[in-house]
């Protein structure tokens, strides 16, 4: 269990709490959490290194509430989570690993037709810079596809799909189609109109997303490629 803290800056006066690393990060993530389990201690400091207790005045005009659980999900969630850096190494690591085995498993070298090892993969990806991060790993595939192609001729195979959105939903979806978004049409009565390619190892995954989203509203047609 590692503890940090997470800290926002609000009216030129600090404001940290003393967190549990990974359930903080999970509640900022948006996945549910008991606020008390992630609290190391049950208060709202100005310099939680020095001890310097934020007042109940302050708390109160800065985030409308002296409730300590109340200020520190607030805290948690808009401000900063200082995470260490042996801690972002391993996510990273974690990360390429996914991404690594993903390319190995769905992507061919296109002048043969013969997929690349996972160590051909991941040295190329150390050896062309690829910053790979914390999203999630089908956020960043085809970014680390375009970045290491001029080193390692690579291919995925994709499928194109259009689609369309009923309007309470684009909100909500947009994120998860932009990734793999060709174009885009916005309708007169809201709904969104789509056209991605999807990396054809995504399909499971992307469909769940999207129909957990939408309650199975959105349609969703197959198109040929020219």
């Amino acid at each position: 269990m590692t503890d940090v803290i997470a800290r926002i800056r609000i009216k030129s006066k600090d404001y940290e709490v003393l967190v549990n690393l990974d359930k903080a990060l999970e509640l900022k993530q948006g996945k549910p959490a008991d606020i008390n389990s992630i609290l190391s201690f049950d208060k709202v400091f100005y310099d939680a290194k020095k001890g310097l207790h934020a007042s109940s005045a302050d708390l109160e005009a800065a985030f409308g509430t002296s409730n300590v659980a109340e200020v520190a999900e607030k805290i948690i969630k808009r401000g900063e989570i200082q995470v260490p850096k042996e801690y972002k190494d391993k996510e990273r690591g974690d990360k390429k690993k996914q991404i690594v085995d993903f390319l190995a498993r769905n992507a061919i070298d296109p002048r043969t037709n013969s997929p690349h090892t996972a160590d051909r993969i991941s040295r190329t990806i150390d050896e062309t810079g690829v910053n790979i991060d914390n999203r999630p790993m089908e956020q960043q595939i085809l970014g680390v596809i375009e970045k290491i192609k001029p080193a390692l001729p690579i291919k995925i195979k994709t499928k194109k799909l259009k689609i369309r959105i009923p309007a309470e939903h684009t909100g909500r979806t947009y994120g998860i189609v932009t990734e793999y978004k060709e174009s885009e049409e916005w309708l007169s009565n809201g709904e969104l109109v789509v056209v991605i390619n999807l990396p054809v190892g995504l399909q499971e995954s992307f469909y769940d997303k999207l129909n957990s989203i939408t309650h199975g509203s959105a349609i969703t047609q197959e198109l040929k490629e020219a």
